[in-house]
């Protein structure tokens, strides 16, 4: 049985009300427009992916921002959440959504469709994702220091077999990652073999079964804000494929 989260124990009326304040549509779209789901990373906010869901506001998509509790729940909690905010703002064609993601909200969506069983029809892209962990997990997720800062779904953000994401298996649904080789940490870079973007080195974003990858010199925080990465991020989710070569 799954762990029932703080929130469980809190009037549902006051659930509800907070559920509709983390889940927040954009400006009406355009009739018949697709919607894409933007879901943020560890210890940030919607707020941090504002710039790119206006974005893909402005090309065309019906956006839907998921915010959550990165640093306070487990990460099966906070997929239950995703399955119920999907159910409430996109039931009508759930096979249909497309994501756009950030870090740990590419491992919530990877964990979402790998349990249900019927294919997925939309498109993913993932941002600078941990799809298989990440060396800094590894150094210091027992640090009683930083520990807090991860939170129990972060913790879990390791590259070792105890790591969520390694044990996600390939992916099935059309997905593109683009990822970023510029460090703003250098004692992350440090921990990372290769190439990194000062949180997750670039081979550690790779996930078998990917339709397309891409680097770019962007950093771990601040990818999502560059404007070359939202015009691959759209070029992905209308063609499959991103419009360069990389990676």
């Amino acid at each position: 049985m799954r762990p029932r989260p703080a929130l469980g124990l809190l009037p549902v009326a006051w659930v509800a009300s907070a559920l509709s304040l983390l889940l927040a549509c954009s400006t009406p779209p355009p009739d018949g427009a697709e919607t894409v789901m933007v879901l943020h990373g560890l210890g940030r906010t919607t707020r941090s992916m504002a710039l790119l869901s206006s974005r893909l506001q402005e090309a065309g998509y019906k956006v839907v921002t998921f915010g959550y509790p990165s640093i306070s729940e487990p990460i099966e909690i906070l997929v239950d959440s995703l399955s119920r905010a999907l159910d409430e703002c996109c039931s009508e064609d759930l096979k249909g959504v497309n994501f756009v993601t950030h870090s740990l909200g590419g491992v919530l969506v990877r964990s979402y469709l790998s349990d249900r069983p019927e294919a997925h029809e939309g498109r993913v892209v993932m941002l600078s994702p941990p799809s298989q962990g990440s060396e800094i997990i590894d150094a210091f997720a027992d640090s009683p220091m930083l520990r807090p800062f991860l939170g129990p779904s972060g913790s879990r953000l390791g590259t070792d077999s105890t790591g969520i994401a390694t044990k996600l298996g390939p992916v099935t649904f059309s997905l593109g990652i683009i990822t970023g080789d510029r460090s703003l940490n250098p004692i992350g870079s440090w921990l990372i073999p290769g190439p990194d973007d000062g949180k997750v080195g670039v081979e550690r974003t790779k996930v078998e079964g990917a339709a397309d990858f891409l680097v770019m010199p962007a950093t771990h925080t601040f990818i999502m804000n560059r404007r070359d990465v939202a015009d691959e991020t759209v070029h992905f989710l209308q063609h499959g494929r991103f419009s360069r070569e990389g990676g």
